[in-house]
């Protein structure tokens, strides 16, 4: 551990996570999480090993699966609102440990502290969230064309749902996930990011704590590790229904596919392009705030981050002196250092992708306002820390059109109406997030028609990121289609039944129709 890391008290996180940090070669956790090779986990803040874990095997997976499918003949016969009170309880030990798991999420992914502790208290939202749910898993009641008969639709369980979430939010989407699966009666198998496999293990550990001091089996809540291949073991075994897998366009295609294959059901939470439209009547001051932090914010490395900026030439020139007036005051460095603004990138692997990001859009035309370019030298040992780019691009750029992991924004200029801009909005595969700043009422409800926004979130003069768990999240086009969280995402982590009870001495047909023996 670095002399940084312990300053900022991660080791003692560590310890209250029950993760003792390791060196080298040791296993955490190896004894529950598998028996391959050793994943290693190093910190993009300061470039140290917090501690590696082993893969999960062809073998380990089996015996998983196995686990799951037993504790899940226990689980789906658990009243619901008791099923809701486990909830509560690893809730509250959420609460407990929102501290120590903040500064993990925050060391290992390398968003700001901040951002970790707000990533825990979604945790726990959607904690709060599922224990009202589970005494609210409510079907339909029909009437029926048949006298004397009773019609009724209910929802059950479907049993394993495979979980794979990315490195960029490496607690949250498993909850989202999880949370409203345990109310509904599932059992869970997660394969956390191999970028951030610590806060995978810290999570399964307060969950398995929280069933076994309630007698209940440890397979309601499994974790595998590994790459592609430990996840292609999910997503090809018909013994889990539903795969909700949140990565790339391309990862999400090859999923999607594969459990279609099976028959299989998936959620998919892909990529994001997510621009704010900027009218003449937009309040600058707003427009400012909700663009940096959406296009710095995790360092540009959410689905929702802002990318694109669409500002009408009447006001083009005062947004983008103000942003770049904003640029100069950004800090940037630890992350656990509430002073600074910005962290690092994931890897260096995300920094390469980043340069050539800057290096396409000035190929294809655009110009580097605030120029970006990666940092060195006391505090970047990392190789990770990059400066926030802004560039002036065309919509058509082959760079604007994908989605660049990274904190890039991109300034579109459009002139004539908002149709005009909510066109360019519209003009990209992905459909996540979107936004508009106008205080023009005309304006707002014209970019929340139908007409409007093609793109699962729509929000008015609040900027792309920060969704709330209360309502459902997700997006259409190449972003997948899936909705996790809240509002009635529970019904797609259950299977619906519709039920007829004849309660005559007689068995007439549907549709008059007549069968005499």
């Amino acid at each position: 551990m670095t002399e940084a890391a312990v300053d900022f008290g991660i080791d003692q996180a560590l310890k209250q996570l029950g993760i003792a940090p390791t060196n080298p070669g040791t296993s955490t956790g190896s004894e529950c999480f598998g028996s391959g090779e050793l994943i290693e986990s190093y910190s993009p803040v300061d470039g140290a090993l917090i501690g590696s874990v082993h893969a999960t095997t062809a073998k380990d997976y089996e015996r998983v699966v196995q686990a799951a499918e037993a504790a899940f003949r226990v689980w789906r016969e658990t009243p619901a609102p008791k099923r809701g009170e486990i909830v509560r309880q690893f809730g509250d030990r959420l609460r407990e440990l929102k501290e120590p798991l903040g500064k993990l999420v925050s060391y290992e992914m390398g968003k700001s502290y901040q951002e970790g502790l707000g990533e825990v208290q979604e945790m726990i939202d959607i904690c709060d969230f599922a224990v009202g749910l589970s005494r609210q898993l409510h079907g339909l009641t029909m009437h029926s064309e048949r006298p004397g008969h009773r019609m009724y639709e209910q929802y059950h369980p479907l049993g394993i749902v495979g979980i794979i979430s990315a490195f960029n939010f490496p607690v949250a989407v498993w909850s989202w996930n999880t949370a409203l699966a345990w109310a509904c009666g599932d059992v869970c198998i997660w394969k956390p990011s191999e970028k951030a496999p610590l806060c995978g293990v810290a999570c399964q550990k307060i969950a398995a704590d929280v069933f076994r001091e309630n007698g209940l089996p440890e397979g309601i809540s499994c974790l595998i590790n590994g790459d592609y291949k430990v996840g292609e073991m999910m997503t090809t075994d018909r013994r889990v229904p539903l795969v909700s897998a949140t990565g790339s366009i391309r990862m999400g295609k090859i999923v999607a596919q594969a459990v279609a294959a099976r028959l299989g059901r998936s959620l998919l939470e892909l990529g994001g392009n997510n621009a704010i439209i900027v009218t003449p009547d937009a309040d600058i001051k707003m427009t400012v705030i909700g663009a940096v932090f959406g296009a710095v914010g995790t360092c540009g490395q959410r689905c929702t981050s802002t990318r694109r900026l669409i500002i009408h030439e009447s006001v083009y020139d005062e947004v983008k002196d103000a942003l770049v007036k904003a640029y100069g005051q950004l800090r940037i460095g630890n992350p656990l250092d509430q002073h600074n603004h910005v962290g690092p990138l994931i890897d260096k692997q995300a920094v390469a992708m980043y340069q050539n990001a800057l290096e396409e859009v000035v190929k294809e035309g655009g110009n580097l306002l605030v120029p970006g370019g990666v940092l060195t030298g006391s505090g970047y040992e990392s190789g990770c820390y990059v400066k926030p780019a802004i560039a002036e691009a065309s919509n058509h750029f082959e760079i604007v059109q994908e989605e660049t992991f990274a904190p890039i924004l991109y300034l579109l200029k459009y002139s004539g109406d908002v149709t005009e801009a909510i066109a360019l909005q519209n003009g990209v595969k992905q459909g996540l997030s979107s936004a508009i700043m106008t205080t023009n009422l005309r304006e707002a409800e014209r970019f929340l028609s139908a007409a409007g926004s093609d793109c699962g979130i729509a929000n008015v003069n609040i900027g792309t990121s920060g969704a709330e768990i209360g309502g459902a999240f997700g997006g259409e086009k190449e972003t997948g289609g899936g909705r996790e969280s809240g509002s009635d995402a529970w019904k797609v982590y259950m299977r619906r039944q519709t039920n007829t009870i004849n309660y005559t001495a007689e068995l007439p047909l549907a549709q008059g129709i007549k069968f005499d023996l």
